[in-house]
C-alpha cells in the first residue's frame, strides 16, 4: 500500500489572528524646516529708524566723510519697536556702525540684552561723494539727472566722487567674513544701512544690484552664512511697525 504523506493542518483564519497580522504602512515625508548648518552664522540684519530730515542750507555733521545724522522723533519711536521686536530673540552679539543712527537705534536692545555693541566701520552706508552731508536727499527728490541716471543703471559710483561699486562691495563682503569667522554657530544682530544690507543681499542671492536696496527703516532682513554661501532667509520685515502690508519702500540710504 503506498502511504502518502498527511496535508500540513492549516490554523482557521480567526478575527483574532486577522487583526494581530502586521500591516506596513506607506512611508510619508513631511516638508522639513529649515535648520542652519553647524558652523553657520546667523545675522539679522536690522536698517536704522529714519534719520532727521536734511533741511536746506544746513548739512549733517561728517564721519569720515559720511554723513552723520541723528535719529529723528520718528526714527527713535521706530528703533524702540524694532528692539522690542527681538529682545526675546537668543542674540549671542550685536553690531553697529560707526554712525551714530544705527549706534542709537541698536541702544534698547543692547541695554535689555546686556551687550556690548560691537563696531564694524565697514559695514557704514556707501560714500555719496559730492552728495554727502544731507545733498543726496534733495538731488533725488528734485529729479536731478545723475539721481536718475544712478537709478536706472542701479549704481551709486555715478554720483561724482561717490565710492566706486567694487570697493564697496568689497569691504561689505570683507566685513561680513570677519563677523562669521568670529561667531560660528551663533546669531548676530547687525544695524547697518540701507544700501549695505542691499549690497549684503544682492551678494547673496548673486541679483541684480539693487534688487534688495529698498529695505525700510528699522526693517529686519535674515541671512544665514556658511562657509559654501550665503542664504536669504528674510527681507524688510516690518511687521513690529505696521500690520499692513508694507508697499511703499523708504528712500534708499
Amino acid at each position: 500500500m503506498d502511504v502518502y504523506p498527511a496535508y500540513p493542518t492549516l490554523a482557521p483564519l480567526t478575527p483574532a489572528r486577522l487583526r494581530s497580522a502586521p500591516v506596513t504602512e506607506p512611508r510619508s515625508y513631511r516638508q522639513p524646516r529649515f535648520q542652519a548648518p553647524p558652523g553657520a552664522t546667523e545675522l539679522i540684519l536690522v536698517r536704522h529708524g529714519e534719520s532727521e530730515a536734511a533741511v536746506d542750507g544746513q548739512t549733517f555733521d561728517l564721519v569720515d566723510g559720511h554723513g552723520d545724522p541723528s535719529l529723528s522723533p520718528e526714527g527713535q519711536e521706530q528703533a524702540a519697536k524694532v528692539c522690542a521686536r527681538l529682545a526675546t530673540e537668543r542674540i549671542d552679539a550685536l553690531y553697529v556702525t560707526n554712525l551714530r543712527r544705527t549706534v542709537e537705534t541698536a541702544a534698547a536692545l543692547a541695554e535689555v540684552l546686556g551687550l556690548t555693541p560691537i563696531v564694524e566701520p565697514d559695514l557704514r552706508e556707501v560714500h555719496l561723494g559730492e552728495w554727502e552731508g544731507g545733498q543726496f536727499r534733495k538731488h533725488v527728490a528734485e529729479g536731478n539727472p545723475i539721481a536718475v541716471r544712478m537709478l536706472e543703471e542701479e549704481r551709486w559710483d555715478v554720483i561724482p566722487g561717490a565710492e566706486p561699486a567694487d570697493a564697496f562691495a568689497a569691504r561689505v563682503r570683507g566685513a561680513v567674513e570677519r563677523i562669521a569667522a568670529a561667531h560660528p554657530d551663533q546669531r548676530v544682530a547687525v544695524f547697518a544701512h540701507g544700501g549695505t544690507i542691499g549690497e549684503i543681499l544682492a551678494q547673496a542671492a548673486r541679483s541684480r544690484p539693487w534688487a534688495f536696496a529698498a529695505a525700510d527703516n528699522a526693517s529686519i532682513s535674515h541671512l544665514v552664512v556658511t562657509s559654501r554661501r550665503w542664504e536669504v532667509r528674510r527681507f524688510n520685515d516690518t511687521s513690529h511697525l505696521e500690520t499692513a502690508l508694507t508697499t511703499a519702500a523708504e528712500p534708499p540710504t
